[in-house]
């Protein structure tokens, strides 16, 4: 019940929030009525009691909240941003400028409005997670009996069917039917993937035109789009060293500030400014040297990357990550199911004392008897080229070797070296050499025979996924310098994945254990920050160590899920380069937030120390610049590429 009580949690949470947005943006309304009224009231023969009640409704509207949140900070021995706007508009109607205080109530209350409908942009996205997921599912009681149920209720090894067009309400494994499956809410893959029986499905992906009949293998509060859910909701909730920096920052300045307001209120008095003119600018001095600006500017950035990164299939277990990943400057990548697709297929075929197509139809009588891998990538490839293969009997499997069979009087083999050197007492040098140049290309060779003659070779190899040369060659764009492939693999097969796709010799580590490819991490970050990206099980240890685990292809792996700093719900790479896009940028934009913060605060503090800067302008220079530093950081909320 954990991950259904956090989406449970976030959603009470949410409609808290938005409940005291709208009574801050109910305030917020009658302080700049009763702001106008006053104002114009100002204008005509009215008395000023009149006036003074108007104004003193916009004071009470625009600083209660402000007022209970400072009283409930001071209980709790802090001094913070609420107090400051408080005290700095009641020293404005102290030296009689009851108008230009109920101008900074009103915009601080607004700006307050507004941050917190902005920031709750960030949350609404991970509810639309939730929503993603349906209430009811149809539970195949018997083969004629369907019941409709709560998605709740569903048990592992429970049945359920799945209609064209709705979305799947659990993980689980299809058992009868095949079409496509829109994944693209879990994965974030933008076409449908094409599912039939054995395959794995994720709550919240929406079925095509195909009647499914699934399997439940998770309950629905441990399936992938819950913890999804989970991931997200923590990661927002975690503060990343910017922000506990910028919290820090925020606590401390606060009482800088007040302190430096009563040591300016004393110059000034010394220096024999009239009491009002003394009091006004420290009021304006409170409002301008306010760092609201700088603590709301890096969790805006943060929370909004976060979220958009969450809807395309990329998960940060929190803004440190987020962080981390956005600055380091090596890539380190384990080979297999990472650059590669983790499965074995046919990359050449030779004829030797026989055609291609003879090969190919010998290969496939013989393999299609075994369950080995590689017998079965060679039976796949020969099915896309609709090549007949023979009638073979008394088939035979030899282990570690290969397999055989007779057809009449003949005798047809496949296999490695070893099943060879059973046939066949010496090689030829050119078979030799043959032989030697698969090797080189990193391919597992299957020879294929009839009695003592060689018919032809074929080659088998892991091959680089489609989506790896392009990433790559994006990432370093991307100010990545450094990126290196570590595998347990020769180096003859490491070259023949890593040379075509740009990753230099030297940047090539074979022959490696898991407790190797750690003391080679940990070697690479004698230079700085460095990130593994790998499948998330097998390479636990390698991404416990890496500045920043990425996990790839985790969609309904839990193992994975768990390992990694970043999870990447699918196995397409350019999700890779989202993520180091979002979180290259998300740094950029939390620079850029903190030095307008700063600079527009320091400008102001100047003018008012030394020149004559009016309360209202400082009031719409801090509350402006607070605003635009939230509208920057949203941006990212809506990051696609």
């Amino acid at each position: 019940m954990v991950m259904k009580n956090a989406a449970e949690e976030l959603t009470l949470q949410l409609k808290k929030e938005r409940k005291e947005v709208l009574i801050h943006a109910f305030l917020t309304s009658v302080t700049l009525v009763a702001l106008i009224v006053g104002f114009g009231l100002q204008f005509t023969t009215v008395s000023t009691f009149v006036i003074g009640c108007f104004f003193s409704i916009a004071y009470l509207a625009g600083g209660a909240r402000a007022s209970v949140v400072a009283v409930k900070n001071i209980f709790r021995g802090k001094l913070d941003i609420n107090l400051l706007m408080v005290v700095a508009a009641l020293a404005a109607a102290f030296v009689g400028e009851v108008r230009d205080g109920a101008i900074l109530l009103f915009l601080f209350s607004l700006s307050g409005t507004l941050e917190g409908y902005a920031m709750g942009s960030t949350k609404r996205a991970v509810v639309a997670l939730m929503r993603m997921r349906p209430e009811e599912a149809y539970k195949i009681i018997t083969d004629e009996q369907i019941e409709l149920v709560a998605v709740e209720t569903l048990l592992v090894s429970d049945r359920v069917l799945i209609k064209p067009g709705e979305r799947f309400p659990i993980d689980g494994i299809i058992e009868s039917g095949s079409g496509p499956v829109d994944q693209s809410p879990i994965t974030g893959e933008s076409v449908p993937v094409e599912k039939t029986k054995g395959e794995a499905v994720f709550a919240g992906s929406i079925n095509g035109n195909a009647v499914l009949v699934v399997t439940v293998t998770k309950l629905s509060q441990h399936s992938t789009l819950a913890r999804m859910i989970e991931l997200v909701t923590q990661a927002q909730s975690e503060r990343s060293p910017s922000e506990r920096f910028s919290d820090w920052f925020g606590q401390r300045y606060t009482f800088i500030v007040f302190f430096g307001s009563f040591i300016a209120l004393g110059v000034f008095l010394l220096l024999g400014f009239p009491s009002s003119v003394a009091f006004y600018k420290v009021a304006t001095l409170l409002v301008v040297a306010s760092p609201c600006a700088i603590v709301i500017s890096v969790p805006a950035a943060v929370l909004s990357a976060l979220a958009a990164s969450a809807r395309v299939g990329v998960l940060f277990k929190g803004g440190a990550a987020l962080e981390d990943f956005g600055t380091v400057h090596t890539i380190a990548f384990d080979k297999t199911g990472t650059l590669t697709q983790g499965k074995m297929e046919v990359v050449d075929v030779i004829g030797v004392e026989a055609t291609v197509n003879t090969v190919l139809a010998v290969a496939g009588a013989l393999e299609a008897q075994s369950e080995h891998p590689l017998a079965k990538s060679i039976v796949r490839y020969i099915e896309t080229l609709h090549i007949g293969v023979l009638s073979v009997s008394s088939v035979t499997a030899l282990p570690g070797k290969g397999i055989e069979a007779k057809v009449g009087s003949n005798l047809y083999w496949a296999g490695n070296k070893k099943m060879l050197k059973e046939h066949i007492d010496g090689l030829q040098l050119a078979l030799q050499t043959l032989l030697e140049s698969f090797e080189l290309k990193g391919q597992t060779t299957i020879i294929v025979g009839q009695n003592t003659t060689i018919l032809g070779v074929i080659g088998i190899a892991d091959i680089p996924r489609k989506s790896a040369s392009v990433a790559l060659a994006e990432l370093k764009k991307m100010k990545v310098k450094q990126i290196v492939m570590l595998t347990g693999d020769t180096m003859a097969v490491a070259k023949s994945v890593a040379l075509p796709l740009g990753i230099p010799e030297d940047a090539i580590f074979a022959d490696l254990l898991p407790e190797d490819k750690v003391a080679c991490i940990k070697k690479l970050q004698e230079s700085g920050k460095v990130a593994f990206v790998g499948d998330g099980i097998n390479d636990a240890a390698a991404l416990a160590t890496a500045t920043v685990g990425i996990a790839m292809g985790t969609a309904g792996s839990d193992v994975a899920i768990e390992a990694a700093d970043v999870a990447l719900l699918s196995d397409d790479l350019q999700k890779l380069v989202y993520a180091r896009g979002i979180a290259y940028k998300a740094n950029i934009i939390i620079k850029q937030n903190l030095i307008f913060a700063v600079g527009i605060m320091i400008l102001m503090v100047g003018i008012t120390l030394f020149g004559n800067l009016p309360l209202p302008l400082g009031v719409i220079g801090h509350e402006g610049g607070t605003l635009l530093v939230v509208a920057n950081g949203l941006r990212l909320l809506f990051a696609k590429k």
